[in-house]
């Protein structure tokens, strides 16, 4: 993997921030071929960066089917919401 130092602790590799900073490029490359990486500074580890889960319509439709539906006031609030922001009312600042 190039010049990028990466150590192994614990079956996690680690790095420390400064490490990550001068090798950003290759951090994000391997974090793409599916790699985490522990990032340290000071010895204490701060982030653990690890490839994205990528989220699909089916994630969308299961997350929506687990939410309760608005009640009937909810319904009422948006439209008399949305009838606020599109009345014609004069702005009271446009003669200032």
């Amino acid at each position: 993997m190039n010049d990028l130092i990466i150590r192994y602790a614990s079956g996690m590799r680690t790095m420390t921030a400064t490490e990550a900073s001068r090798r950003f490029s290759d951090l994000l490359d391997a974090i793409e071929r599916g790699e985490s990486v522990t990032v340290t500074r000071g010895n204490r580890p701060i982030a653990e960066i690890r490839p994205a889960h990528r989220r699909t319509g089916k994630d969308l439709r299961e997350a929506l089917a687990e939410t309760t539906p608005p009640d009937e006031r909810f319904e009422t609030d948006i439209a008399e919401a949305t009838a606020l922001l599109t009345s014609d009312r004069t702005d009271p600042w446009a003669a200032a």
